[in-house]
């Protein structure tokens, strides 16, 4: 009986230590997964946000339904823009997905 008792003891203790790597298997997973994949996506929508505070009259912007146009008033939730001739939209702040005013210029196509 003595003997079965001290052969069960060091097969227990070899299964906690596996409970260990499991928990140090899935923290690591997360850590990566943050990584890779949560932290860069907070920074682009930190840099989004400065974007869309720092919008100021004249600035060439794309809506994210894709209309191109030039900001003519900014507000503190909206934001009117002119897109062609003197059509203008007013559409609201995160619409806003790109400012082209800072993009470079396209190259011109060789012939």
């Amino acid at each position: 009986m003595i003997n079965m008792i001290l052969q069960a003891a060091p097969a227990a203790g070899a299964a906690g230590g596996g409970s260990w790597s499991l928990l140090l298997m899935l923290a690591l997973m997360f850590l990566v997964m943050w990584l890779f994949m949560i932290r860069p996506q907070r920074q682009q929508q930190k840099k989004l946000e400065e974007m869309r505070n720092a919008l100021k009259k004249g600035d060439k912007v794309v809506t994210a339904g894709g209309i191109y146009g030039v900001v003519a008033d900014v507000d503190e939730r909206t934001v009117l823009i002119k897109v062609d001739g003197e059509v203008k939209l007013r559409v609201d702040k995160s619409s806003i997905q790109k400012d082209m005013s800072e993009a470079p210029a396209a190259p011109a196509e060789k012939k």
